[in-house]
């Protein structure tokens, strides 16, 4: 399985920043180390050209000249670097890179990413570019090129803690693109904007009443929409360890969501490339851990589909 990372960019954030970025590192050692199936390949930059596909271009030059207001930064949560607009383009082309995989192999991943708080024209919370918008509109028109009729549709299934408001901004007028996202009803983003389905789930939301909305928002989405292509974002930050995320998910809780999102891709031969969005554990180790099962659920049902060209 072809996964995508861009950890060697590492931002230089100062003492006591919030924002764990040792975590990609950490799991990136963790699945060379355990899951010999993963192909770890470095993600190319992401070109101004892919970027305007989701984001204004006076928003990309500020990122990339380092021009960005002091307020468009406090948005983002990180101060202005080159490591951090070369990092937030190669997170974007490690989605891009995922969802070219997927098309060949049924899945495939990013270390990283997930970055859904990212607007076409600003950042927000820990977000600079929106790598899956991004990547949906590049796979549309990588998809379109010498084809006639209707184009690639997508669905992003957004299972991060926190409300995918910069996506469903991008996508709000977009027939094409579907937007899922389960998130904490009193969680940040406190003014959330309209998905095609938003499903607010309370503080201290446990395993079963999760499992539950997570099923009745995938029927609901079959119900309206029949994508060729999926973006999960596979937030590790329900997990009743995170210091974020205010909901109450087990280790067992989360791998069930992963496997029900997984095998509803499968069992309708859907391509899916996945993301790890957000994860905030008290302890880092539990949001590596969290993310590492994910990683196991994804091979299991990458093994099915390398069955299916045998």
């Amino acid at each position: 399985m072809r996964v995508f990372y861009a950890d060697q960019f590492v931002l230089p954030l100062p003492a006591g920043h919030r924002f764990p970025m040792g975590k990609y590192q950490l799991l990136r050692d963790q699945i060379a180390a355990h899951l010999p199936q993963v192909q770890l390949m470095q993600a190319l930059r992401a070109s101004d050209g892919e970027l305007a596909l989701a984001h204004t271009p006076a928003y990309i030059d500020a990122i990339a000249t380092g021009s960005a207001s002091a307020q468009m930064l406090r948005e983002i949560g990180f101060p202005w670097s080159e490591a951090m607009a070369e990092r937030a383009r190669r997170s974007v082309g490690a989605t891009i890179g995922a969802c070219r995989a997927a098309f060949r192999d049924g899945v495939a991943a990013n270390i990283a990413g997930g970055t859904h708080h990212a607007y076409a024209d600003k950042g927000g919370g820990f977000c600079v570019f929106n790598d899956a918008a991004v990547a949906a509109r590049l796979m549309q028109a990588e998809q379109a090129r010498g084809r006639p009729g209707p184009g690639l549709r997508v669905a992003v299934i957004d299972l991060d803690v926190h409300q995918g408001n910069g996506t469903a901004s991008i996508f709000s007028n977009d027939p094409s693109v579907f937007t899922l996202s389960l998130h904490g009803q009193k969680n940040f983003p406190f003014r959330k904007e309209a998905s095609d389905i938003d499903v607010d789930l309370p503080d201290g939301c446990r395993d079963d009443e999760y499992l539950h909305a997570l099923e009745t928002a995938l029927d609901e989405l079959e119900r309206r929409f029949a994508p060729q292509l999926i973006i999960y974002l596979a937030g590790a930050d329900p997990h009743e360890g995170d210091r974020l995320g205010r909901l109450k998910l087990t280790w067992d809780g989360l791998e069930a969501r992963d496997r029900r999102v997984f095998d509803w891709a499968w069992q309708r031969r859907v391509p899916l490339a996945f993301a790890m969005a957000g994860g905030y554990g008290k302890r880092l180790e539990d949001t590596v851990q969290v993310q590492v099962n994910t990683f196991r659920v994804a091979l299991d049902y990458w093994r099915r589909w390398q069955n299916l060209t045998r």
